[in-house]
């Protein structure tokens, strides 16, 4: 793949093979944050876990302390009550069954996150064929089936983001903003750190980080020393 000169100047920053202390890594990811727009920092952790076994899986939600720095949208499928409540906690989207034919057969996918309450799950439930490869599928583990919709579109408003294994057993998650103080951009990368510690599967032998990468969106990754991260 042929890299552009801006990230050949910014991956020169980065010495190969080098493991970083995370304050270097912070400092570093926003320094090779090169593009003319707010780019966004990801990690990427690669887990010791078999995602194949039920007994290994990861997935849960953690609050940033200072967010995202994106404007999430927010679908809610809920009826009567509950769907008066969603849009008066500040929903995006709210709405039922005739939301079906919109996203299945339109291909309507003007929102960031889906919250249902349960009931609203047999419904949702019809679109998980084409939620779920999105990783958009509510779920329960993740805040997202819950009948206090106001809680949860708080949390997410307030930087909540969701984390899970993909089909090679890495988490990816946005981190913050290239715009953020290195503080910022630390303490949340720190809370995502605690909250999957918490979520080490018992079933999991051997060494649980494997290797922990950060990025921009147009920039070089640069990995931090995996076994110093607890």
């Amino acid at each position: 793949m042929k890299r552009g000169k801006k990230y050949m100047e910014a991956a020169k920053q980065v010495e190969k093979g080098n493991l970083y202390e995370k304050a270097e890594a912070v400092a570093l990811v926003k320094q090779t944050a090169v593009a003319k727009f707010d780019e966004t920092i990801e990690a990427h952790i690669r887990t010791g876990c078999d995602g194949r076994h039920a007994d290994q899986q990861i997935r849960g939600a953690v609050v940033l302390p200072h967010g995202t720095g994106k404007k999430v949208r927010i679908l809610v499928f809920a009826k009567d009550a509950k769907a008066e409540e969603a849009k008066a906690a500040g929903a995006d989207y709210v709405g039922a069954e005739e939301l079906i034919p919109k996203i299945q057969k339109e291909g309507w996918f003007e929102f960031d996150v889906v919250v249902a309450t349960p009931d609203m799950m047999g419904v949702v439930g019809r679109l998980g064929r084409v939620l779920g490869p999105k990783g958009l599928m509510p779920n329960p583990k993740a805040g997202t089936v819950t009948m206090d919709v106001t809680k949860a579109i708080d949390e997410i408003k307030a930087g909540k983001i969701e984390y899970r294994l993909d089909k090679t057993n890495i988490i990816h998650v946005p981190i913050g903003k290239a715009s953020f103080t290195e503080e910022q951009l630390a303490d949340n990368f720190q809370t995502l750190l605690d909250a999957i510690h918490k979520a080490k599967p018992a079933a999991v032998k051997g060494q649980y980080l494997r290797s922990i990468t950060l990025t921009s969106t147009m920039g070089p990754g640069i990995k931090i020393n995996p076994a110093k991260q607890s």
